[in-house]
């Protein structure tokens, strides 16, 4: 690993260490470094802060899942997005230990939930795109913080899941789009049609 530029599974992995060991506030960018294997300079040129590596987290589940994602595979659109959040959830696995001390120090800390919210709601905007449901304004503006409520409740239930085959979660995330889609359609909001059926409709809307 070169020192001008650190490898971000490494990074994330020493990250995530000093999380599980630490809780989030014993988290310095030199404990991450060590654990991580590269230095303070190179550990720079990637992350300014350990919320930098935060972010870095949400933008590699973000790929995993995304080049994870064959399109056209077909199956209802809540089949795809129960798949899609269960794989971003596969590629929460191997950080478990350090995510779920975060989880749990983000009790009392409710401005790192702030932080974290918006770019949680891009994330979502991506798994929707993963799962072939149009995320563009102006069905996006409802639909990424609804399916981000959706995954936080499948987090809660992986977090309290220790079970190798996550049953009780992905029983959890279909009582969680059960509960969705009942909202949505008591709200007379459209049930994720595909981006393919979505775009005439949407297209045609005013730009911003």
């Amino acid at each position: 690993m070169s020192e001008s530029e650190p490898n971000d599974a490494a990074l994330l992995a020493g990250f995530w260490q000093v999380v599980a060991l630490r809780g989030w506030h014993g988290v310095t960018m030199g404990r991450v470094a060590e654990e991580a294997g590269t230095t303070l300079a190179a550990l720079r040129s990637r992350a300014r802060t350990p919320l930098d590596l935060l972010l870095l987290h949400g933008r590699e589940a973000d790929r995993i899942v995304l080049a994870g994602t064959v399109r056209g595979q077909g199956g209802s659109p809540r089949d795809r997005i129960f798949d899609v959040l269960m794989r971003r959830l596969d590629a929460m696995q191997p950080h478990r230990p350090g995510i779920l001390r975060l989880l749990s120090d983000m009790k009392r800390d409710p401005f790192l939930a702030l932080f974290l919210a918006p770019h949680l709601l891009v994330s979502m905007g991506w798994m929707l795109e993963a799962a072939e449901i149009a995320a563009a304004l102006p069905a996006g503006a409802w639909r990424a913080p609804g399916l981000a409520v959706v995954w936080l409740a499948a987090v809660r239930a992986w977090h309290a899941d220790d079970s190798p085959d996550l049953g009780a979660t992905m029983a959890a995330l279909d009582r969680a789009l059960d509960r969705a889609e009942g909202i949505a359609r008591g709200l007379r909001l459209p049930i994720a049609p595909d981006n393919a059926e979505a775009g005439a409709t949407e297209a045609a809307a005013p730009a911003d």
